[in-house]
C-alpha cells in the first residue's frame, strides 16, 4: 500500500487553541450534530446506515455550515472502513484515480472497504465525475459527496443514480444559538476565556450567520477576541456585536441555486399580488449584488405573463424601470425597480396572453402548419395574382363595423380560440369586445351559409 496516497486521511477534529473555533467545535458524536434530527434521529434511515456500518455511496446536499463535513467525519469515526477526505477544489483527477486504484487493491487483498469523502463535488466537471463511476459501481469505493448546489443540475445523472441522496436543512436561529452556547461552555471552545455574551447577543450572531454555523462561530470568536475579557466585566450585548460586525455577508451565488430560488420567489410573489414579499426578495437580490438588469428582464416578462392586458400599463412600467436603471445606475435605480415591483404586484392579473401563446405554439410544434390561406397572401406579381393570391381578401376598413367576417386561420384550424381573456381589470373590456366580434362573425357566416338570410 502506498502510504503517501492515504497520508491526508485524518478525520480528527482540531483541538489546538490556534485551530479556528468552528473547527474545534465540530461534533464528536452523532447526537452532538444539531438541526438534522429528520436524518439522524432514532431509527431514522441515515442513522441506521451509519450505526450498522452498511453505507452505500451517499450524497449530502445542503447550504453552507449545516453539518455536511461534520457528518462525514462522524461517519469516519464509526466505520471500520478506510476513510479519506478530499476537497474537489484541491484534488485532481489523476490523484483521485490513483487513490481509487489503491482502494481496489486494498479491498481485494484484505477485504477492507475505502470511503472517500469528496467535499464540493459539484466543482468536478462531467469528465471528472464520470471517472468516479467505475469504482463506485463495482463497490471498490464508497463515495460520500457533499454539495451546496442542486444535484439535479450539478451532478451527472449516472453518478446521481448510484448514490443515495440526503438533504440537510438550513439551521434555524435556535439551532445556531445552541451551538454558540455549547462553544462558550466547552473546554474545546471558549470556556474560561474571553468575555460573556448576553442571550440577545448570541441570537444576533445566529441571525448574522444566516443559518451557517461555521460563520456564526467565526463571528463569536472574533467578538470574543475583540471584547473585554477582564474578570467581572459586562457581557457583550447586541450593540457590541453590531459595532464589531459592521456588515454581514449575505449568502448569494449569482450563478448558483440561491440565484434561481430568489428570482423564482420574486416572480411568484408578484403573481400572487404580495408587494411586501416581492419587495423583500427584490432587496435580498439587490443587496447581495445581483445584476439589476437581470431583475428588470424578469419584471418585463412578468408584466406580459402575469398581468398582460388586465393592465396594459404594466409592460411600460417594467420597461421604464429597466431604462431608469440604465440611465442612473445603482443604487439609485433600486427605487425604480421597487416601483415596478409594487405596481406589478398590485395590478390586476391575467395569464390569458401566456396561455394563448402556449396553446398556439403547441399547435405549431405539433406539426400543424398548413399553408397560409390564399386570400391573406400579397400578390405583387402577375403570376401570383393568376394563382389566386389575394383573392377574396375583405378589407376591414371598408366595412361599417370595421371588422369583416373573413376567416384568417387556415381551414384546418377554423374555430380555434387561442386567446381567452379574463374579466379582470381592463381585460374585461377586451373580453367584451372580442365576444361581440366573435358573435357577429358567427352570424355573418351563418347568413352566408344560408344564401344571405338571417338564421
Amino acid at each position: 500500500m502506498n502510504k503517501d496516497i492515504f497520508a491526508n486521511a485524518d478525520p480528527c477534529v482540531g483541538t489546538d487553541s490556534a485551530t479556528p473555533l468552528a473547527e474545534r467545535m465540530r461534533p464528536r458524536v452523532l447526537d452532538d450534530l444539531v438541526g438534522q434530527d429528520d436524518l439522524l434521529g432514532p431509527e431514522r434511515p441515515l442513522r441506521r446506515l451509519i450505526e450498522g456500518d452498511t453505507l452505500p455511496s451517499l450524497l449530502f446536499w445542503g447550504p453552507p455550515g449545516c453539518g455536511k463535513t461534520s457528518l462525514a467525519r462522524l461517519i469516519a469515526g464509526r466505520t471500520d472502513a478506510h476513510f479519506l477526505e478530499y476537497s474537489a477544489v484541491q484534488v485532481g483527477s489523476k490523484e483521485l484515480k490513483a487513490v481509487m486504484a489503491e482502494a481496489a487493491k486494498l479491498r481485494r487483498a484484505l477485504g477492507r472497504r475505502t470511503i472517500i469523502f469528496l467535499d464540493e463535488i459539484h466543482r468536478f466537471n462531467k469528465a471528472q465525475q464520470d471517472a468516479l463511476l467505475p469504482p463506485v459501481e463495482t463497490g471498490d469505493v464508497i463515495l460520500i459527496g457533499a454539495t451546496t448546489e442542486n444535484p439535479s443540475f450539478e451532478i451527472n445523472s449516472a453518478l446521481l443514480s448510484r448514490t443515495r441522496l440526503f438533504v440537510l436543512r438550513q439551521l434555524g436561529k435556535d439551532d445556531v444559538v445552541r451551538i454558540l452556547e455549547r462553544a462558550l461552555d466547552s473546554e474545546h471552545g471558549l470556556a474560561g476565556r474571553g468575555p460573556g455574551f448576553t442571550g440577545a447577543a448570541l441570537a444576533s450572531l445566529a441571525v448574522l450567520g444566516d443559518g451557517d454555523a461555521r460563520m456564526s462561530l467565526s463571528l463569536l470568536e472574533m467578538a470574543a477576541n475583540a471584547g473585554d475579557a477582564s474578570e467581572g466585566g459586562p457581557p457583550l450585548d447586541v450593540s457590541d456585536i453590531e459595532t464589531m460586525v459592521q456588515e454581514r455577508t449575505l449568502r448569494y451565488d449569482r450563478a448558483g441555486e440561491e440565484h434561481f430560488n430568489l428570482i423564482s420567489a420574486l416572480h411568484k410573489s408578484l403573481r400572487n399580488s404580495d408587494p411586501d414579499a416581492a419587495l423583500y426578495y427584490l432587496a435580498r437580490m439587490l443587496e447581495s449584488g445581483e445584476d439589476p438588469l437581470f431583475i428588470a428582464r424578469r419584471l418585463v416578462r412578468a408584466a406580459s405573463e402575469d398581468v398582460g392586458l388586465a393592465d396594459p400599463q404594466a409592460l411600460p412600467q417594467a420597461l421604464a424601470a429597466r431604462d431608469a436603471v440604465h440611465f442612473i445606475g445603482m443604487p439609485e435605480g433600486s427605487l425604480a425597480l421597487a416601483q415596478a415591483v409594487v405596481y406589478l404586484s398590485l395590478a390586476p392579473k391575467s395569464n390569458a396572453l401566456y396561455t394563448g401563446y402556449k396553446s398556439a405554439s403547441r399547435q405549431v410544434r405539433g406539426g400543424i402548419n398548413p399553408p397560409v390561406p390564399l386570400h391573406l397572401r400579397n400578390a405583387p406579381t402577375a403570376l401570383m395574382k393568376t394563382l389566386g393570391f389575394g383573392d377574396g381578401y375583405d378589407y376591414a376598413h371598408d366595412r361599417p363595423e370595421g371588422v369583416s367576417a373573413m376567416s384568417c386561420l387556415p381551414d384546418s384550424l377554423a374555430g380555434e380560440e387561442f386567446y381567452r381573456p379574463t374579466n379582470r381589470g381592463l381585460e374585461s373590456r377586451y373580453a367584451e369586445r372580442l365576444a361581440k366580434i366573435r358573435e357577429w362573425r358567427a352570424r355573418q357566416r351563418d347568413r352566408n351559409d344560408n344564401g344571405g338570410k338571417e338564421t
